[in-house]
């Protein structure tokens, strides 16, 4: 069924805000195109059933920045957009914490959001418009997404706490934070802020979440004008009820002792143990032709179990797994000049966490990185580099 041409306004810090869908891309299950002021960006949310159950939700979220956008070239040999930035990885993020917790959980259909820029202005980040737009997508797609979410940017200039400021803000001020939300409760807080009076965060974040109520109220007026057939979503069939049953049953009494574990490597392995124990007992009461599908779905379980003990330790008992209480942290110690060739160097130790820092005093301006974005461009003095290699967490992996 084709969707019909439906257009809903509203307002966002002072400048029109329209949702518009059954203009363009209309093969996509779900599409809206976004406008914000000057900056148009256009959402799809495109899902595709699987023949088999991947064992994890298959959400892909990509953000397209486009240079066109932003009036640019790309600048070097090639005048042609290629990987994503950093920036664009980072709002593709922004979008997919929000809206990845709001499917159910039995729901494992292929489901890939693309936002792509089409005009941006500064003042109107791309990043807003784009989070609104895959909420709204996703709700008049066939996907039974639990939502709709809502995002905004939070800065603060002398005290003052300003919803969606202009970038300037942004760029000159205390705080920048991005807020997003249900019209019921805060779901996601990100970004970075000099040091501000936390009475100051909570209304940031209390402010940002009245907005997002009426984002929310918006999408809803949208949705309603768009006929949508909601995929179904599938429920535990009686047999899948019953091996949850015996899991309980075989598991529940024996999770205490992964409070005796000294490390967490060991309480790793214990927890492997228990799992694989509770397996072959639930493996012996079922034909083996079944035993493929029992043995996925016990691991699941395993799994639900564990975090339903942890978060009774914590709230009946006020300890955590491995006998910390909530605000007692682990042993923390600092080494440095590890490195005597290195400019500067440092091992940062807390628990079983490590974190080996480098710095490196760049000698001319050619050092500097030079930046060529969608909506900026100049020279990088200082640069961050995060590395987190599989070992780290005690596993082999590909590397980059």
């Amino acid at each position: 069924m084709q969707r019909p041409y439906v257009i809903e306004e509203g307002e966002l810090a002072g400048r029109t805000l329209t949702l518009e869908t059954g203009l363009m891309a209309k093969q996509a299950d779900g599409a809206v195109l976004v406008t914000w002021g000057d900056t148009k960006v256009l959402v799809t949310a495109v899902v595709r059933p699987l023949e088999e159950d991947p064992g994890y939700f298959p959400l892909r979220v990509d953000f397209e920045e486009k240079f066109y956008a932003g009036g640019k070239i790309p600048g070097g040999f090639f005048k042609r957009e290629g990987k994503p930035s950093d920036e664009a990885i980072l709002a593709a993020r922004l979008i997919d914490r929000p809206i990845r917790p709001l499917f159910p959980k039995r729901y494992k259909e292929e489901i890939q959001i693309i936002a792509t820029v089409l005009s941006a202005e500064k003042d109107c980040a791309p990043q807003v418009a784009a989070m609104l737009g895959a909420s709204a997508a996703l709700m008049i797609s066939p996907a039974p997404f639990q939502g709709p979410i809502a995002g905004v940017k939070v800065g603060m200039r002398e005290g003052e706490i300003i919803v969606n400021p202009p970038a300037a803000v942004l760029e000159e001020g205390d705080m920048d934070i991005t807020v997003a939300g249900t019209k019921n409760t805060v779901t996601m807080v990100e970004g970075h802020m000099r040091e501000v009076p936390e009475e100051k965060v909570l209304e940031a974040i209390a402010r940002a979440h009245e907005v997002i109520k009426e984002l929310v109220a918006l999408q809803e007026r949208f949705a309603t004008k768009v006929p949508v057939e909601k995929h179904p979503v599938p429920e535990p069939s009686p047999e899948e009820e019953r091996i949850r049953e015996r899991m309980r049953e075989l598991v529940w009494d024996k999770l205490p002792r992964l409070r005796e574990a000294p490390s967490k490597k060991d309480r790793e392995r214990l927890a492997k143990e228990l799992e694989e124990e509770a397996i072959q007992a639930l493996l012996a009461e079922f034909p083996e032709e079944e035993q493929g599908e029992v043995e996925k779905l016990v691991g699941e379980i395993f799994d639900e179990l564990y975090r339903e003990y942890v978060r009774k330790l914590v709230l009946e008992e006020g300890i955590r797994i491995d006998g910390r209480k909530p605000d007692e942290i682990r042993p923390m110690s600092v080494k440095v000049g590890l490195l005597p060739r290195v400019h500067g160097s440092a091992l940062f130790t807390r628990g079983e966490t490590q974190s080996l820092g480098t710095c490196t005093l760049g000698a001319t301006r050619r050092d500097a990185q030079i930046i060529d974005l969608m909506m900026e461009e100049g020279l990088k003095r200082f640069m961050l580099h995060y590395n987190f290699p599989p070992f780290s967490v005690g596993e082999a992996g590909r590397m980059g």
